[in-house]
């Protein structure tokens, strides 16, 4: 059984420069970019955006039942955030120097080329719950700045980090926590909230972000056998 690597019950903010709490300094990343990604959604003046468009997209059906794994990414990611803060603070800070340079990288993409996505139903074929929630969701968020896609890489940044995470590593947990990625991934797509150029942008800009990040540890104890 895991025991938690700190004692978060004793951190103050007068301790978050202490060794043992610094890496705490990281989640001020969070509302960081979230003033970011508000300023390019509601107050960066666009003049004209990119429309994002493949012919893959066309034979995509909407399906609002992946409304299910779209949402879990929230807690798929959050809960990833607890975990490795509770049981393995190197994976933690891996995790977020990751995500501050995918998430930066693709903010900047969106100042330099603003995109858009047109592929929403325009009327739903079924009524019921889902449909009635991706109403107003579809109200709320905007079609802008979509490629690449954040949900993606905030997918693939958890399942890597689970990957070599300790009590995650284990080759079912793998293996749910993969496939569990590969569902939000796929979600963004049947509810046509991305192309799959979008997808395959942030699958381009995750691998290429990879080795640096992740693959460290793997080197060191290489050179060290």
């Amino acid at each position: 059984m895991l025991l938690p690597e700190r004692d978060y019950r004793r951190f103050r903010l007068k301790k978050l420069t202490d060794p043992e709490f610094s890496h705490l300094k990281y989640l001020l990343f969070w509302p960081f970019f979230g003033a970011a990604f508000l300023f390019v959604e509601r107050f960066y003046k666009v003049e004209n955006y990119y429309s994002v468009h493949c012919f893959l997209d066309d034979y995509i059906p909407f399906c609002e039942f992946f409304l299910i794994p779209y949402l879990f990414w929230f807690v798929f990611l959050i809960g990833i955030h607890l975990y490795t803060l509770l049981y393995d603070v190197e994976s933690f800070k891996k995790l977020m120097k990751y995500i501050i340079f995918t998430y930066s990288f693709s903010i900047l993409v969106y100042l330099v080329f603003p995109t858009c996505q047109e592929l929403r139903p325009a009327v739903f074929e079924r009524q019921n719950l889902f449909t009635e929630f991706l109403k107003g969701f579809y109200e709320f968020d905007t079609n802008t700045n979509v490629c690449p896609s954040i949900h993606v890489i905030g997918s693939l940044a958890a399942a890597f980090t689970a990957a070599k995470t300790k009590g995650l590593d284990s080759p079912k947990r793998k293996f749910l926590i993969f496939t569990v990625a590969i569902l939000i991934c796929m979600s963004t797509v049947f509810l046509k909230q991305h192309s799959i150029i979008d997808v395959l942008a942030a699958f381009i800009l995750c691998f290429a972000a990879y080795p640096f990040f992740f693959g460290k540890r793997d080197r060191q104890k290489s050179t060290a056998q």
